[in-house]
């Protein structure tokens, strides 16, 4: 009997070093891809300024939203910032996954900038025109081309990764580009001039936070503890902003005095207005991703129907109501 109760005990001793040890395995840090925009800054601020460290957050940059939205495709990241557009075409897929945060909604921040010699969209027949296909830019380009009249048979069109498109412009490769800040600043600052921006399009480029689905449950305070940083991010760079922009001009690829006025083509909602948009039964986020849906399904950029009924989720914002 003395065996016995001996033999019990060591097998509940183990039993519970296994159980501690289970319960004490830390979770990975959570890994969000980017690529460099300046709506997504926010994000590497708040890295900066210690809002969570590097077992908490890994942020991945990459260098074009084509290989952002792979990395989610493929799981080798757990989230990422996208544009809805994009978010579409991996609903489309098959890959599960919410949206957790709307980031930011360009006003002015997406463009179609030209070289001088051009002096308007309906000079741009027979042109180069410079885009990233597939993502934001096909988007922005064929609301352009239906402002002018145009049809893609006028252009030519030449697809560029946004880390292209620089060094197109500087080769003398395209007359014209559909980009996005920082490229856009550095594009007006040797000459160049803005034929068509976001603002023309209200509300049709938003950038949001995506998780997969099946992160969400062992992420979930790495997840609280991003989403608190990105607007901890914003607040200081409302009250601090020369120290906030020398902190990201580098990141930018700008001076400091310069990293402001890319922000004047963006609203950043706060976390009220996360909340409010990320409710879909009450706000118009659902009806800009239902007619988003419908313009790319006719423009070919989806190739079938999807469903955004359960496309976002607002569990993870910080309590901002009380």
């Amino acid at each position: 009997m003395m065996k016995i109760r001996w033999l019990a005990s060591i097998v509940l001793l183990f039993s519970a070093f296994y159980v501690l040890g289970c319960v004490s395995r830390p979770v990975p840090p959570l890994r969000v891809a980017t690529n460099t925009w300046s709506g997504y800054e926010p994000l590497y601020l708040a890295r900066s300024l210690g809002f969570y460290s590097a077992d908490e957050i890994r942020l991945v940059e990459m260098n074009s939203a084509s290989k952002v939205s792979d990395a989610v495709r493929n799981g080798t990241v757990e989230a990422a910032a996208l544009t809805l557009d994009e978010v579409l075409s991996l609903l489309q897929d098959g890959i599960e996954l919410q949206v957790v945060l709307v980031i930011d909604v360009s006003n002015g921040a997406d463009a179609l900038v030209a070289k001088a010699k051009i002096d308007s969209l309906q000079d741009l027949r027979g042109h180069r025109v410079g885009y990233e296909a597939g993502a934001t830019g096909a988007i922005m380009l064929q609301a352009a081309m239906e402002a002018a009249n145009l049809h893609p048979r006028d252009l030519k069109l030449v697809p560029l990764s946004v880390d292209q498109h620089l060094s197109a412009w500087d080769a003398d490769k395209i007359d014209a580009v559909v980009t996005f800040d920082p490229i856009r600043a550095q594009l007006l600052s040797v000459g160049g001039r803005v034929l068509f921006d976001s603002h023309q399009v209200p509300g049709r480029i938003v950038d949001v936070l995506v998780v997969r689905k099946d992160a969400m449950h062992k992420q979930r305070e790495h997840l609280q503890r991003l989403l608190s940083g990105h607007f901890a991010a914003l607040d200081y760079l409302g009250k601090s902003p020369a120290d906030a922009s020398s902190r990201m001009s580098a990141r930018l690829g700008v001076p400091p005095a310069q990293v402001l006025e890319q922000y004047q083509g963006l609203k950043f909602p706060d976390c009220r207005e996360n909340r409010q948009s990320l409710d879909f039964s009450k706000s118009e986020l659902r009806g800009v991703a239902e007619s988003l849906a419908h313009l790319m399904l006719d423009r070919r950029l989806l190739t079938k129907s999807v469903s955004v009924e359960s496309l976002t989720n607002p569990d993870f914002l910080p309590n901002c109501l009380k």
